[in-house]
């Protein structure tokens, strides 16, 4: 395990399932239908379904398939909530948090691009892949237990449609064609 992974395991906390499960559900009741944060819980479902994909494929190619799809989708969905919902998140006076959004997604994107150079049936992919899958969830948790809640009732029901969006456009253009993995 490198420093850098330690690091990151040392300053992610786990939360429980009970709490991430909750925090969920808290934000679906938040969410309209079809809006930013319902596109949002949508796509952090489809990255833990996504890298439960990763650690189950059984052999060297379809691992790397699944890695392949796994980037793709957290980079578009990373672009599109750094470029739609944080600079929104720090206009409603939490820019703290809009940075350590920022902070954790990049940390992400680096590990995941270390982890391509990987033997992909080694156990340090293994290992550095569960690294990256505790550190996002730790995000998504922050992200559904708070951040969001927040910027849903900070954000004037005005500003909504254009979060959403803005949230899809950039989402889409990254995404092109696999924008419904």
């Amino acid at each position: 395990m490198s420093i850098i992974d330690r690091v990151v395991a040392a300053v992610t906390p786990p939360e429980s399932e009970e709490a991430r499960s909750n925090a969920r559900a808290k934000a679906r009741a938040m969410a309209g239908q079809g809006d930013w944060l319902a596109m949002v819980l949508d796509h952090h479902e489809q990255v833990e379904a996504a890298f439960a994909a990763v650690k189950a494929a059984t052999d060297p190619s379809s691992r790397v398939n699944a890695f392949k799809k796994l980037s793709t989708l957290l980079t578009g969905h990373s672009i599109a909530e750094e470029a739609a919902l944080y600079p929104a998140i720090a206009k409603a006076d939490e820019r703290g948090h809009a940075t350590k959004a920022y902070t954790e997604q990049s940390a992400a994107k680096l590990q995941m691009g270390l982890l391509e150079d990987l033997p992909p049936m080694s156990q340090e992919f293994m290992d550095k892949l569960e690294h990256i899958e505790g550190a996002v969830a730790h995000h998504v948790y922050e992200e559904e237990s708070n951040w969001f809640l927040d910027l849903k009732t900070k954000t004037p029901a005005a500003d909504e449609g254009k979060l959403t969006k803005r949230y899809q456009e950039h989402f889409a253009r990254y995404m092109g064609d696999d924008s419904d993995i």
